[in-house]
This record gives C-alpha cells, structure tokens and sequence, in this order.
C-alpha cells in the first residue's frame, strides 16, 4: 500500500484537528491551491471550507505519496467524496489541488 508523503500527513491530521497554526506550517509561504479546478484564494479557501466549519478528512485510498482520495466533510457541504493533490517542495507543501472524486 502506498504510504503518503510524510508533510501531507501532516497536513491531514492537522485538518482533522482543527489545528490552524499545525496545518500553516506545512504550507509553503507562497503556496496555492485550487477547488474543482478554481483557483481560490488560500487563506479565505481554508477558514470557510475548512477552520469554521469544521473539516474532516477521512483518507479512503492513497495512489501517490502526494495524491489521495478522501471522504471530506464539514458542517456546511455535509459529506463529499473528494480528490487531492499536493505538491511538496523543500518538505512543504507549495500547492494543491481538491475537487470531488
């Protein structure tokens, strides 16, 4: 089974503990990102898709160490099968990409 890369794990169990300052720290300070193919603004994207509203991550399967499919939810949207993708450089994460699976 493949392992995921060692920063996006941390980026998910930061995730799952609503851990704002923990999951900053594995963000590179220029990185971006992208929902359903949108670019979206990082920090706005996190706090209401992620901080207050409580997102979770459950990780159903890992086909590279920085791409994954996940049960994602949170206390707007409810559940969603989603895709992520991640782009680690220097061990952070300088880029990722998420939309439904």
């Amino acid at each position: 089974m493949t392992q995921l890369d060692r920063t996006v794990q941390k980026f998910v169990d930061a995730l799952n503990a609503n851990d704002a300052d923990a999951f900053f720290a594995t963000l590179a300070e220029d990185a971006s990102m992208s929902d359903d193919g949108n670019e979206r603004d990082l920090a706005q994207w996190t706090e209401s898709e992620i901080f207050s509203t409580h997102g979770r991550m459950k990780v159903e399967s890992v086909s590279a160490p920085t791409e994954l499919v996940a049960d994602y939810s949170n206390d707007r949207w409810g559940g969603m099968r989603t895709a992520w993708r991640f782009t680690v450089r220097d061990g952070l994460i300088s880029r990722f990409e998420t939309g439904q699976a």
